[in-house]
Formats: structure tokens, C-alpha cells, sequence
């Protein structure tokens, strides 16, 4: 078991992000950042306790909050009203960053929108995340991420053929887009190193996810031919699909070039097959790749995924054991690099929790702070704004401000 490292500090060291978002997306974007140095506060509404991201629980713990909320501390402040917008501007003045999730025109509706935000901090880089982006006629419809898996084209090419369109069983437009957003806010940061005026991030969900499905879109107005659900199979290349060992454990095999295929028939006893018509050239084999597959899985079947494994790591074919997540955790590989840490956790004694994503070998970035408790921060973050004890008892007084400690008692 490991413990945060207060102390550790990354490239991101002096860079103060305001993260005002809810949910997935925003805050995978300021974990990142967090992960690599950023200081993340995390301004949270005194209503409903703070992220609903907490309240998303596995085992009775709040898991998606210690994962994602990790190096971040917590300020609670009501925007409901003027008194609290004006706090937020205050913050504002002193960061670099501004992460929101509101529906578009929300911050306007409030007073704050770019053009004041940019009033009191000309450099401020004005990340908004919303489900289609801030222009265009669907730019107000609700935002969640299942509705863009399900208008992306992804849960249309998602699944097998005699099926209906599958959804990922996680978010993954949420998770894509945050990772997408996290790079162009790195982006926009470096422009305003080189002397640029601060500038709005507009991320939708949508666009990442239309992105990530590649040509799609290319194929279609070239050739007429629309994606077609074909479940583990490709229609780039083949033999690559998942296939059933005799012990009822899977083996998942990739074999894009052609000498690959090649080892591949000669390692299950077939070489001849490499002159068969219509296994010869990587067209063939998408074609005709049902009989291809039968013919992997009959010879897969005769074996138990560690004895088939076995033999194709000796001939060197490209083939990996489908894990259940039990496995990968015990997985050899993932524990001597440090994949997944079991990192201190006042609540629960642990929570493992994935590494931080990528690795640099000058400027690492590394874990300081386990995710906070609402309001942990308050008085903190307040106090390094300058504003002064009386206020910040007052602002608390009325409600504005919540504070961990008078939470407490």
C-alpha cells in the first residue's frame, strides 16, 4: 500500500485550475491535470453534497469520487446567488484555468460568462463541456453521455451482426472527451506561455467520439457502404477475433500482416492453408472469414487457454488471454509497472486506483492528494485568495461558503 506524496510536485506545478464541472467527463479532465501537477479546486454546490459524482457508489463507497477526485482540493460555494459569483470572481483573478458543465448559456444567464471571466483575468483559459457543444441546434438538448454513444455512430457499429446496437457499459464518450479535453486545455496553456490572450475551449461530447471512429464517415461518402456491426471481427483485416478454449476461457487473436497469418496456420498444424485461395492475401481473408474463424476455433477448442497460449507464444503468434478484472489486477505485467496502486484511504483503508497515465521519464506526474471531503478546502483556498478570516466567517454564516470543519460540528 502506498501513501500520497503531499510533496511531490509535477510539470504542471503553479498551473490553478477552478474545476466548476459535474460528473465524468470534467472531472477525468482535471484529474489529469491534477495528476501532473495542476492545483484542481473543485467548487462544489452545497446542495445535493457536493459532484453528484459521489454519490455514484459501488459496495456503499463513493470509488468514482476517490478515483477521479484524487489530487484536488474542495471548496463549496453557492453560485445560486450574486454574493457567491462574486467570491468566484475573486478566484478567478489568481487562476488559470476555468472548467465548466453548465448548460450552454448558463454562465451568461448568471453574469459570468467569457467576456466577464476575461474582464477580471485576461489570460484565463475557459474550458465548457456540454453534450454538443455551444453553437448548433442541438446545442441545448441534455448532454449525457449514452445519448452521444447512441448519435456518434459508435452503438451503431457496436455489437454483432443479429443483434441490436450495443452501448458500452461504461461512459466512454464522457471518458474520451475528458481526455481529449485535457489535452486541449494543455494546448491552449501553451499558447498563453507564448503570449496568447485567454481563450474558450468549446469540448463537446459529441465531436471526440465522432472522431474516434476513425474513416467511418470517409468510407461512406466515397463508397456508399455504411459500418457494419460485426461484432470482435474487423473488416480491415483478419484472421482477429475472440475464440473459446476447451476450458471455457477466451484467447483473442490479431494477426494484420501476413506473415503473422502465416505463423498463425503453420503453428495450428495447417500450413497448406497458406495457399489455399481464400486465405492467400489479407482481402481473402476478410472475406471469407467465417470459414477463417472456424477453423482457428476448432483447433483452439481442442486445448485449455493456458496450453493454447503456450504454444503461441513459443511460435510467436500474436495472440493474449481475454482477463476478468481479478485478473488483471494479479496480472504479472501490470503489477511489476505499477498499473493500478492500492493508495491510503482514510474512509476504507485502500482503494486501488489506476497509475497515473502517461509515463515521463523528467517530469513525472504522481499522486499528492486522496479526493477530498466537500468544503475540505474551504477556508484554504479562501485564505490564499487574501480575502480576509471576518469574510470568510461571514460568507460561511450565510450559507455561501460551506466548511468541512462547521459541517462537522
Amino acid at each position: 500500500m502506498k501513501a500520497f506524496d503531499p510533496l511531490a510536485r509535477g510539470p504542471l506545478d503553479g498551473i490553478r485550475v477552478l474545476d466548476l464541472s459535474r460528473l465524468v467527463c470534467g472531472n477525468v479532465l482535471t484529474m489529469m491535470l491534477g495528476d501532473f501537477g495542476a492545483d484542481v479546486i473543485k467548487v462544489e454546490s452545497p446542495h445535493g453534497g457536493g459532484d453528484p459524482l459521489r454519490t455514484w457508489k459501488a459496495g456503499g463507497a463513493s470509488l468514482y469520487w476517490k478515483v477521479y477526485g484524487r489530487n484536488k482540493r474542495s471548496l463549496v460555494l453557492d453560485l445560486s446567488g450574486q454574493a457567491g459569483r462574486e467570491v468566484l470572481l475573486r478566484l478567478v483573478a489568481g487562476a488559470d484555468v476555468l472548467i465548466e458543465s453548465f448548460r450552454p448559456g448558463t454562465l451568461e444567464t448568471w453574469g459570468i460568462g467569457p467576456e466577464i471571466l476575461f474582464a477580471h483575468n485576461s489570460t484565463l483559459v475557459v474550458a465548457r463541456i456540454s453534450g454538443f457543444g455551444q453553437t448548433g441546434p442541438y446545442r441545448m438538448r441534455p448532454g449525457y453521455g449514452t445519448l452521444i454513444e447512441a448519435m456518434s455512430g459508435f452503438a451503431a457499429k457496436n455489437g454483432f451482426e443479429d443483434r441490436e446496437p450495443l452501448l458500452p457499459s461504461f461512459p466512454l464518450a464522457d471518458m474520451v472527451a475528458g481526455i481529449s479535453g485535457a489535452y486541449a486545455v494543455q494546448v491552449a496553456l501553451h499558447a498563453k506561455a507564448r503570449g496568447a490572450p485567454g481563450q474558450v475551449v468549446d469540448l463537446s461530447l459529441l465531436e471526440p467520439l465522432v472522431s474516434l471512429l476513425g474513416v467511418d464517415p470517409a468510407i461512406f461518402a466515397l463508397t456508399g457502404e455504411r459500418p457494419q456491426r460485426t461484432g470482435n471481427n474487423g473488416r480491415t483485416a483478419a484472421p482477429r477475433n475472440v475464440y473459446r478454449a476447451a476450458d471455457n476461457r477466451y484467447i483473442a487473436i490479431s494477426a494484420p500482416m501476413q506473415s503473422m497469418a502465416e505463423r498463425l496456420f503453420e503453428t495450428i498444424g495447417q500450413p497448406e492453408l497458406k495457399l489455399d485461395p481464400r486465405f492467400r492475401t489479407n482481402s481473402d481473408r476478410v472475406h471469407y472469414i467465417t470459414a477463417l474463424d472456424s477453423i482457428i476455433g476448432a483447433w483452439i477448442g481442442r486445448y485449455t487457454q493456458a496450453d493454447a497460449l503456450a504454444i503461441f507464444e513459443t511460435a510467436g503468434v500474436t495472440a493474449a488471454p481475454i482477463l476478468e478484472v481479478d485478473q488483471v489486477i494479479a496480472d504479472p505485467h501490470v503489477q511489476d509497472r505499477e498499473v493500478l496502486l492500492e493508495m491510503a484511504d482514510r474512509d476504507h483503508g485502500s482503494v486501488l486506483m489506476q497509475n497515473v497515465v502517461s509515463r515521463l521519464s523528467g517530469t513525472p506526474g504522481g499522486l499528492r492528494r486522496p479526493a477530498p471531503n466537500p468544503g475540505e478546502h474551504t477556508r484554504e483556498i479562501l485564505q490564499e485568495a487574501e480575502f480576509l478570516p471576518e469574510e470568510i466567517n461571514a460568507l460561511i454564516a450565510t450559507g455561501i461558503l460551506r466548511d468541512r470543519q462547521v459541517q462537522e460540528g
